[in-house]
């Protein structure tokens, strides 16, 4: 088992969290993902191997990581769901608006201006987010292949959209 693993498991022992067989397979692929995924892609990944897991048991488990400083939510940044950064060390988080990837960029710049605003502030810092959006080398191909009357038929595509007191409108 790794360090990452072995910190994630004391926590949840400390917070008085029984280390059951599904709570340690959520901590066990935390600590060793570099993605970056949300308390659903988890649940989907173990379900299959664990019949009785709950998707309640999911954000609890993250909900103690988070809580002990061990893990960071992202929030939603695409698909409709909270995902959460395993990566507690200053970096920016560059994510695409198509597929909702998300990679880590260590940076220099971010670790300095952690360092200015502790000094000039007295906070002490728990942590930064600092997260841009674009589209991935992928799905510019993806783009840049698409035929241009397909381009156009997205934007032309017409959306109803229902108000609060029910009265539909299109954009």
């Amino acid at each position: 088992m790794n360090e990452k693993f072995l910190k994630f498991a004391d926590s949840l022992k400390k917070s008085g969290l029984r280390l059951t067989a599904t709570r340690t397979e959520i901590c066990k692929l935390l600590s060793e993902t570099s993605d970056h995924p949300s308390a659903l892609e988890i649940y989907r990944e173990l379900k299959s191997r664990y019949p009785s897991l709950s998707l309640a048991t999911v954000y609890n488990t993250m909900d103690v990581l988070v809580e002990m400083g061990l893990i960071r939510v992202l929030g939603c940044v695409g698909g409709g769901h909270v995902h959460i950064d395993t990566n507690t060390h200053s970096h920016i988080n560059v994510m695409c608006m198509s597929c909702h990837k998300i990679i880590d960029l260590p940076s220099d710049e971010i670790e300095n201006l952690d360092r200015r605003i502790t000094n000039e502030s007295g906070f002490k810092l728990q942590g930064s987010s600092i997260i841009f959006y674009g589209l991935c080398p992928d799905c510019q191909k993806k783009k840049n292949s698409e035929s241009p009357a397909k381009a156009q038929g997205k934007i032309l595509k017409r959306k109803n959209i229902r108000s609060k007191n029910g009265n539909t409108s299109s954009i």
